[in-house]
């Protein structure tokens, strides 16, 4: 018969199964009722489900207003009830794939929810945790670490709000310091019922955290992009029926294996689903991302598209077969490939498909297809040229208001840009950025001064204009490192300090008699340095400049009275290009010293294959 020993040891081997990790691209979401104070009803499990029912309900009309027309890349927003540990919640993931802007329209619905509904608390992560926390990483609190933000950060009525750490305990002379106590969902909920004070709420973070959301709801309508292509009859019609089937159509095309691409290396087209010889022409709807991974895309015509497509020559025509071409073969390839059989996409087109085939449903007329809408959008945001990229970052902008010539992307990526230059010039400016980066509040942090930042503003007026940083000082340095004029007397003078240098130490180890054979060393070191750069004239600080002898041109006066042709130090400019060059090549067009140079002293550095 077992004992109680038995029986302990026997659950002391029970461990509880985490919880699986998040996917990547993925983003998942909580919604708790949890009014304060707690409502004296008989059954609160019962009220709990209720109002998430009517929050349930309230996001499907959210979704149906905002979201009509609207593509998701993968998958799209969905609420359902569920329950752990005992606590009733409305709970969703969403798989956005390449389009983080699917990521933000989850945020706004949720965020639009608490508005609604003031007694709902609202989670929100993603693969890399509290994604808002990360937006706002400038604006943060010290003690606000990753370790210790876990169930900590929520949305309610629409603001970010924080739960402070107990160690305030509500003092004002109090500071927090370093948090290490970890805070689990349970305490979430009955400080967030129990202790509504001890949230902590900043205007500073709260915009940092939701700035994407700024053009919102008008930015959802322009996640997506129309263009015209032509494509076989059957995908119009499968499009027509719904126009989310781009997605994954778009996705099998880019995701492709040599598996997929089995059915399209068939010589006879009659096996093929999606036939070209009966193509027509009209306007398809794209995520963005869809489209520029669709364009992007290298995909010479498959044997069976052989004279589908014109020649390539530029022209709309080509444009529009070589996309439509991608974009049957993608559908081709979705419906063939077996690692797509069970998405439900792919289900509902073989069923409509098959009442095509029966005679239940009828394929689109050419007199209806004109009558569809043909809208077809700039492609502007596509084109990111390097002159406009490198104009963006030095802040120039436009030549002129309303100047549509030239624009690097769109209106979102020309904030985005501004907003990193800021960042960058506010890292400069602070006196206390350490190896970790810029630090935008103190360590020492004062929770009451911090909770009523709703009514102070920052000012850099106490800023150290003395660790400023001085771009035309910066610009000077880098002129002298370059050999510019002015910088030659400098440099033998650093060289002449540098060897000085050298000999006061070998003179102080000469005195360290166990050191006598390290010290001759270095001496003889010193010496032979010493001849080698007096024989190329560095350390000779009263020499006289000779005049060019391979150039003639104007001479002027130098500060001694002596004659300085156009031609001197001419090898010496040849060789600073050279090098100059050289190292710009090294590059290869990506980020480097050699370009930091050119980009401070404002000139245009050259593309890579020039």
């Amino acid at each position: 018969m077992a004992t109680e020993e038995d029986i302990a040891w026997f659950k002391s081997t029970f461990h509880d199964i985490p919880k699986p990790e998040l996917p990547d691209d993925s983003v998942e979401y909580f919604i708790y009722y949890l009014p304060s104070p707690l409502p004296a009803v008989i059954d609160a499990a019962s009220e709990s489900r209720a109002k998430l029912s009517e929050v349930q309900r309230t996001a499907a009309e959210i979704s149906k207003d905002l979201l009509k027309g609207y593509i998701w890349q993968r998958d799209g927003f969905k609420l359902e009830i569920s329950k752990d540990d005992g606590i009733a919640s409305l709970h969703g993931r969403t798989n956005y794939g390449d389009s983080i802007e699917d990521e933000w329209v989850i945020v706004y619905i949720l965020r639009e929810l608490t508005k609604r509904h003031k007694d709902i608390w609202v989670q929100v992560k993603d693969t890399d945790g509290e994604f808002l926390l990360i937006e706002a990483a400038g604006a943060l609190p010290a003690w606000l670490e990753p370790e210790v933000a876990d169930n900590r950060v929520w949305i309610n009525q629409g603001d970010l709000k924080i739960i402070k750490p107990r160690q305030d305990n509500g003092k004002k002379t109090k500071k927090i310091k370093r948090v290490t106590e970890k805070l689990s969902l349970s305490d979430a909920h009955k400080i967030i019922q129990d202790e509504p004070t001890i949230f902590f709420h900043s205007t500073m973070i709260q915009e940092e955290a939701f700035y994407r959301l700024r053009n919102y709801p008008k930015q959802i309508s322009e996640n997506l992009h129309s263009a015209i292509v032509t494509i076989p009859r059957k995908v119009a019609f499968l499009l027509r029926q719904k126009p989310a089937y781009i997605s994954p159509a778009v996705e099998a095309l880019y995701i492709r294996d040599p598996i997929a691409l089995r059915p399209l290396k068939a010589k006879d087209a009659s096996k093929l689903i999606f036939k070209p010889d009966d193509m027509v022409t009209v306007s398809v709807r794209f995520t963005r991302v869809g489209y520029a991974q669709l364009k992007s895309q290298d995909f010479p015509a498959p044997t069976t598209w052989t004279g589908k497509v014109p020649i390539p020559d530029g022209s709309p025509a080509y444009n529009r077969a070589e996309t439509g071409m991608k974009l049957a073969c993608g559908f081709e390839m979705l419906l063939h490939d077996p690692q797509h059989q069970d998405k439900p996409s792919v289900r509902e087109m073989k069923l409509l498909l098959e009442d095509v085939d029966t005679g239940d449903e009828e394929l689109p007329t050419d007199t209806e297809i004109e009558k569809w809408d043909m809208r077809e959008d700039d492609e502007k945001w596509l084109d990111i040229s390097f002159e406009d990229l490198d104009r963006e970052l030095k802040g120039k902008g436009k030549g002129t208001e309303g100047e549509a010539d030239g624009d690097f992307g769109d209106m979102s990526a020309q904030e985005n840009l501004q907003r990193i230059v800021a960042r960058f010039e506010e890292f400069l400016n602070d006196t206390s950025a350490g190896p970790e980066g810029a630090n935008f509040m103190d360590d020492d942090f004062d929770t009451d001064s911090d909770v009523s930042m709703d009514d102070e503003e920052s000012s850099s007026d106490g800023e150290d204009k003395d660790g400023s940083f001085d771009e035309e000082e910066f610009t000077r340095m880098m002129k002298e490192m370059m050999g510019m004029p002015g910088f030659e007397q400098e440099s033998n003078e650093l060289v002449a300090s540098m060897l000085d240098r050298i000999k006061e130490v070998g003179d102080e180890d000469g005195e360290d008699e166990d050191e006598e054979d390290d010290t001759e060393q270095i001496q003889e070191l010193s010496r032979q340095m010493g001849a080698e750069l007096q024989g190329t004239g560095v350390l000779d600080l009263n020499q006289k400049s000779q005049s060019g002898k391979g150039k003639k041109g104007k001479k002027g006066k130098n500060g001694k009275g002596g004659e300085v042709g156009e031609g001197e130090d001419g090898n010496d400019n040849i060789n600073l290009a050279k090098n100059l060059l050289e190292a710009l090549q090294g590059q290869a067009g990506t980020a480097g010293p050699a370009g930091s140079m050119l980009s401070m002293m404002n000139l245009p550095m050259p593309k890579h294959d020039q």
